[in-house]
């Protein structure tokens, strides 16, 4: 059993898996469920799904039924209703339109290029005079401060960073009108009252940014947890984009007692015999974080298939 957080009693455990609907579950994706619903579950928590179906030009169609079917096949059972980000328009652009009465975000033009051969700053001093009233599409740009901080994961320790106002500035709404991953994370996040996020360490360096959007909204930020990612034998983290293969339902509990292995739980071998509730009540029973503290390191997608993984 992992060790207590110490909650306030009035204060449960809600905890989340937010898959990007790009394409069917792979072993990453399946690895990063196992590790947020195990930890849920020991902490007698709850534990939900939401869709990130923020970009439908990267979105497949069928992806969110496929997630959703893969998830159930492997015995991971949501509390709630699934979120769909796609329906949270509104709250979004009462976000949006708060933080610009606050006079914390900005309508930028700029494109990429720009920015990357003027150092990162807006050639048109895009931040220091907003034009609210441009004709061209805009992005709308969060104004970030200089800020030299800290956070604590739980799982990797201390982690400093550094933040440079302008450059550093993020969008959270892009010129196509798409909401940014930034803007809705944190807004679902507090909405759906999520205290712990087990995430892979690819979206570390995000933490800072989201930080700030805490306190700028004046909510406790939660518990994060960053696990190694898993990645392919060349080094790359399993993805679609390095077309990362779907999972096989049918072999649902192999799948479960890799992602055990992979996250360093050490499953005795007749699990593989066992169905998928029972991997993971085992995994539940036996949840422990340690092989996870402090390592940086990924494993790759075949590792723990003939013995556990020594992360």
């Amino acid at each position: 059993m992992a060790p207590d957080h110490g909650f306030p009693g009035h204060m449960t455990y809600r905890g989340r898996f937010a898959p990007s609907p790009t394409g069917p579950l792979h072993a990453g994706s399946l690895v990063a469920a196992v590790a947020s619903y195990l930890d849920a579950r020991a902490h007698g928590g709850r534990w939900l799904v939401r869709m990130e179906d923020l970009d439908p030009l990267r979105e497949s169609p069928q992806a969110a039924d496929q997630i959703l079917a893969s998830l159930e096949a492997h015995g991971l059972e949501w509390d709630e209703s699934v979120r769909f980000q796609s329906q949270r328009s509104a709250a979004y652009e009462e976000l949006l339109t708060q933080w610009r009465h606050a006079g914390v975000i900005y309508p930028c033009a700029c494109s990429r290029k720009q920015l990357n051969a003027n150092q990162g700053r807006h050639p048109g001093q895009c931040r220091d005079f907003p034009d609210w009233h441009s004709s061209e599409p805009v992005a709308l740009r969060f104004a970030v401060p200089d800020r030299t901080d800290h956070w604590n994961d739980q799982l990797l320790g201390p982690q400093h960073y550094q933040l440079q106002a302008e450059i550093d500035d993020f969008i959270v709404r892009r010129k196509e009108g798409f909401y940014a991953y930034h803007l809705a994370v944190v807004c679902d996040d507090i909405d759906q009252g999520i205290t712990d996020i087990v995430r892979g360490q690819d979206l570390l360096e995000l933490t800072p940014l989201h930080l700030l959007l805490y306190e700028t909204m004046k909510e406790p930020a939660p518990r994060y947890s960053h696990i190694p990612l898993v990645c392919n034998n060349q080094g790359q983290k399993l993805s679609k984009q390095n077309r990362a293969p779907a999972l096989d339902d049918s072999r649902a509990s192999d799948n479960l007692v890799h992602a055990l292995s992979m996250l360093g739980q050490k499953p005795p071998a007749e699990l593989y015999r066992s169905l998928p509730d029972a991997i993971l009540q085992w995994g539940v029973d036996n949840w422990d974080r340690s092989p996870l503290v402090g390592h940086s390191n990924a494993v790759t997608e075949n590792a723990g298939r003939n013995g556990h993984v020594h992360l």
